[in-house]
């Protein structure tokens, strides 16, 4: 049997054997991970790639798109004077006679009434395109760019029935002006972007896309071809770019549809087709010259045709009305006509024949196919100056 002292003997060596064994294995498998001098082995033991500028751009962003267009759209502040309504009765009395403040006191002053948009930065002469509706009626505005600066500016000429309105501002070392893209390209479901100072924040970007295109018989201008997009469009907005994802300018956005005064998906910009042939021809003459020929259409619809003894299938626009002594009236045309065509253009509907009319210069010869009687045949019309809208009563 084994003595006391080897027991013992044994019991230390098995004892120094196991502290051994662990010290091996704490030595030889020690994790990469865990720190060594106060710095972890990590970034010794996985290769990691630096960001190259390239790379710093995400796939899918839209952010060169943004940097090249966002220094040309501007934001518009507007004020006009406002006086306080007040009781009178007679001639209006003079404020400053003692005796009107001794019965009236002291009237209160002008109370200024300001509101907001944007606009967009179309030249290095600091031509700006914006919305009739931002600027009508002011008395000061102000344009603040994307550096910080904050210049006035003058209204140049305004098209009320395209919402289209064109601001002068100087100043040194402008923004660089936005590039025109091509609306006439635009199709469904291409990706836009919204640029604008929405209810005041601050310039703000939103993307969308274009939901539909052509959009009219809306009500909001009288001329209408909108590009409908749901990127959020808010009060605030009217006046900036729609853009392409290539910073291109495709859009002025104008209008959207909403219960509670808020984006609501569907908002609409004017097609900058449209808004450079309305800003060139401000440029050019100081206003928009459209031609008109003095008629009052109405489409027709199969009860409508069926009462004129016509095909239920009808084409053409009913002349319900004409204006005495106007082009059409000097050219021939009687109420009751069916208006076929204008220069062999097809009239199938009322924004039809607005659009082509309009679109023809005032003085012009145009050529009108009517239908009258059961028989076709064309009159000769020279078409006169559109009238400017009249102004609703403030």
């Amino acid at each position: 049997m084994p003595t006391t002292f080897n027991k013992l003997w044994l019991l230390f060596a098995q004892t120094v054997t196991i502290l051994l064994a662990a010290v091996f294995i704490v030595v030889t498998l020690q994790p990469d991970w865990i720190p060594s001098s106060g710095v972890s082995s990590l970034a010794n033991t996985i290769p990691i790639n630096e960001i190259r500028q390239q790379d710093q751009v995400s796939p899918g962003s839209y952010h060169e798109a943004v940097k090249r267009s966002m220094p040309a759209v501007v934001n518009i502040f507007t004020s006009k004077s406002t006086v306080k309504p007040r009781a009178r009765s007679g001639n209006k009395p003079n404020s400053a006679d003692p005796l009107f403040k001794f019965f009236f006191g002291d009237q209160p002053p002008e109370e200024p009434s300001s509101s907001l948009g944007s606009g967009v930065l179309v030249s290095a002469e600091g031509y700006i395109l914006t919305n009739h509706h931002v600027i009508s009626n002011a008395d000061n505005i102000d344009v603040a760019l994307s550096d910080g600066r904050k210049l006035k500016a003058k209204v140049v000429g305004s098209d009320p029935e395209t919402d289209i309105a064109v601001l002068k501002i100087d100043g040194k070392q402008l923004p660089t002006p936005i590039t025109f893209g091509n609306s006439e390209s635009v199709r469904i479901g291409d990706v836009v972007l919204a640029i604008g100072n929405p209810f005041g924040v601050g310039q703000t970007v939103t993307s969308g896309i274009v939901s539909a295109l052509g959009r009219n018989h809306l009500g909001i201008n009288t001329f209408e071809n909108f590009i409908q997009t749901d990127a959020a469009i808010n009060p605030g907005n009217s006046g900036g770019a729609l853009i392409d994802t290539r910073g291109n300018l495709i859009g002025i956005n104008t209008a959207i549809f909403s219960n509670n005064g808020g984006s609501m998906g569907i908002g609409f910009a004017i097609p900058i087709s449209l808004a450079k042939q309305v800003m060139q021809s401000i440029l050019a003459n100081g206003s928009v010259s459209r031609g008109w020929v003095g008629v009052e259409p109405q489409n027709l619809n199969p009860e409508l045709s069926e009462s004129l003894g016509l095909p239920a299938n009808a084409k053409g626009v009913l002349i319900s009305g004409i204006l005495e002594g106007g082009p059409a009236s000097r050219g021939g045309v009687k109420p009751g006509d069916v208006l076929l065509s204008v220069n062999a253009t097809p009239t199938n509907s009322v924004r039809d024949l607005l659009d082509t009319i309009a679109s023809i210069a005032p003085g012009t010869e145009v050529e009108l196919k009517i239908l009258r009687n059961g028989k076709d045949f064309n009159l000769k019309v020279q078409t006169g100056k559109r009238p400017k809208p009249k102004k609703l009563a403030e």
